[in-house]
């Protein structure tokens, strides 16, 4: 505990001795990815499938579906998610239903039937994971939006205007498994597994939801491109059609990681086991029986319960945790940080995967989201990696060829329009978000982002030693200076949302060297000012990143109120009212016995579907934010 008396050197003490204390033997921190009951959902629904003896399992993530749901009979995407979410309740409720643990005419399962029923049941899903695991256990017809994508899309060249690798390597690790299985209109059913025909609404004669959405003009413009390359290629379209099946099993294949799963997601694993049952795997084949210990492998244990992840995220937490303690005063000789560091190092890409394809020239150097994740390594991990270990590449000759490694790579990585993406350059083709697929505008493709501008030009800025007039940062700069919205925020892909992308735009124009009194930063500023809460700190809803607008929050976060605080700190030399109020609010969120703000969901995924609690966000981010003010402005004032 520190002697000064000083609320910061007190929180950062604490935070310092509890992250001690959690670290593990092998110098990873390993908390929850929590992204609510979806991914329960659908492992209950597959091992039931499976016919899978997993009984314990099944139950204990029965429980946890069941204890989440609402008075109303819904499951919610987030706390003030007043109207709840449609798709997630008819995952949960099929779930429960499955699992064979609730029946038809228990109470709760009723209420969730009133409420699924009333919003226009099976056939107003809109999720596309809904809509796959219900039409690959024959409770739907497989949606048009997917069948109407021809599988011979695989075999299409690069060089062709719209080709799969096209699509951003997350759609593309879900599209090829959907495509295989609606191409062979699979489903899976047994005599007494579930008939949800009393949620569908409007019924076919069959019982079966009706979803047969027209495709817009737009859309029938991408699929005549394809239908046109594919009509180019060579041989009669039964023998393409039987070259693109093989093509997309082999692209599931090359792409298993050593756990078993599919590119270490849990959500594209469980569509590649359907898919492979599809092309006839015994269920017992071992790439199916290793996907499912992969998935189970991905379980976390909760005080509400066990839960299964859908991408554990060991290294992110690991390197910026590791990032934080340094930043907090620890040297890169003290044992938690070298532990972490030698984690984090032992963890660097050294093969190429399929970012390669639309960055040919890079080597592999990059680091991934998750300990599983060998071959899709992202920018935003690898900038956490490099602080992680900057201080230690002085040192070694071993860590710094490491660090020139993973430096190299994500330079490489830079769009030609300036800005960062998150996985692979130039996948930003704007007609592939037309497709009538849920989800595509914001998974179809994988632009330039504000949150990874940002952060990338605050990691070459403040660590990297580029300033304003190196070309690679000055292009980043202009980029985020041209995408700034009106009001004066900035947009954040991976997190909740504008407070995010506004605190990585200016934390990395600062550390470009963009004066403080420009234009753009002073218009970042005011906004944060302008949506601080009387309570000192900051709060923004889920809802933002659907509306694409700024929606506040009733309540101020911990990681929400540590962004703003810190974009404040890297823009005033001198500690500002609102610098000071949001401090001592930060101080108090995290002294506080209330659990909700900690517990609101402010990492993103997939706008309206998919919704992030990072664990480790109450560790990482206020303890970066007080660390910041502490080493630029001292003390906190009486």
């Amino acid at each position: 505990m520190s002697k000064t008396g000083d609320p910061i050197d007190q929180a950062i003490q604490r935070f310092i001795h509890e992250l001690t204390d959690l670290q593990q033997p092998d110098g990873s921190w390993r908390f929850c990815f929590d992204t609510g009951t979806n991914v329960d959902a659908y492992v209950i629904i597959l091992l039931r499938s499976l016919g899978s003896d997993e009984e314990p399992l099944i139950r204990r993530l029965h429980a946890r579906i069941r204890a989440r749901q609402q008075r109303e009979g819904c499951w919610r995407l987030y706390p003030d998610d007043d109207e709840g979410h449609l798709s997630a309740t008819i995952e949960a409720y099929y779930a429960l239903l499955y699992s064979g643990y609730s029946q038809p005419d228990d109470k709760h399962m009723q209420r969730a039937q009133r409420y699924i029923t009333k919003r226009g049941g099976l056939r107003r899903v809109e999720g596309l994971m809904t809509q796959a695991l219900l039409a690959a256990t024959g409770q739907i017809k497989w949606p048009r939006s997917i069948t109407s994508i021809p599988l011979e899309m695989l075999l299409l060249p690069l060089s062709f205007p719209v080709q799969f690798f096209d699509f951003s390597g997350y759609a593309r690790v879900h599209l090829a498994p959907l495509l295989l299985m609606a191409d062979h209109q699979f489903a899976v059913q047994g005599d007494d597994w579930p008939d949800l025909h009393q949620l569908v609404g409007g019924e076919r004669k069959d019982g079966k939801a009706a979803m047969e959405p027209r495709l817009t003009v737009t859309e029938h413009s991408v699929h005549q491109l394809m239908d046109s390359g594919l009509n180019r290629l060579i041989g009669s379209r039964t023998s393409l059609h039987e070259s693109a099946s093989s093509r997309a099993e082999q692209y599931m294949l090359e792409r298993i990681e050593a756990d078993g799963t599919l590119y270490s997601y849990a959500s594209s694993t469980i569509l590649m086991i359907f898919a492979l049952l599809a092309l006839e795997y015994d269920r017992d084949d071992p790439v199916i029986v290793r996907a499912v210990e992969g998935l189970k492998g991905m379980a976390y244990e909760l005080d509400e319960g066990l839960m299964i992840q859908n991408s554990p995220s060991e290294i992110w937490d690991t390197a910026l945790l590791a990032y934080a303690l340094q930043e907090a005063g620890l040297s890169a000789s003290h044992p938690t940080v070298r532990a972490a560091s030698d984690y984090v190092l032992r963890h660097q890409h050294t093969k190429p995967g399929d970012w390669r394809i639309h960055n040919p020239g890079a080597a592999p150097g990059g680091w991934g989201f998750s300990e599983s994740n060998t071959i899709n390594p992202d920018v935003d991990d690898s900038t956490a990696a490099l602080r992680a270990i900057q201080a230690r590449s002085r040192m070694e000759e071993s860590t710094l060829n490491a660090w020139n490694r993973g430096l190299s790579w994500v330079i490489s990585m830079q769009n030609k329009d300036g800005g960062w993406p998150a996985f692979e350059k130039h996948t930003d083709k704007r007609m592939l978000t037309w497709l009538a697929i849920e989800g595509a505008a914001a998974a179809a493709i994988d632009p330039s982002e504000a949150d990874l501008t940002g952060r990338t030009l605050e990691y070459l800025g403040n660590w990297a030693g580029l300033e304003i007039d190196h070309p690679v940062v000055k292009r980043g700069a202009d980029w985020l200076i041209q995408h700034q919205e009106k009001d004066g925020s900035w947009y954040g892909r991976w997190g909740i949302c504008y407070i995010y992308g506004t605190w990585a735009a200016l934390t990395g124009l600062a550390a470009a060297g963009l004066p403080d009194d420009h234009d753009t930063i002073e218009r970042g500023i005011r906004w944060l000012a302008s949506i601080q809460h009387k309570d000192g700190g900051w709060g923004e809803s889920c809802l933002s990143d659907q509306r694409k607008r700024y929606v506040p929050l009733g309540i101020s976060t911990p990681s929400q109120t540590a962004w703003a605080v810190d974009a404040l700190i890297a823009v005033h030399e001198e500690p500002t009212e609102s610098i000071m109020r949001g401090v001592r609010r930060l101080i108090t969120l995290l002294e506080g016995d209330d659990p909700a703000p900690g517990k609101y969901p402010t990492g993103a995924a997939l706008p309206g579907s998919f919704y992030i609690h990072y664990h480790s966000y109450n560790h990482i981010w206020p303890l970066l934010a007080l660390a910041h003010y502490r080493s630029k402005y001292g003390q906190l004032p009486k």
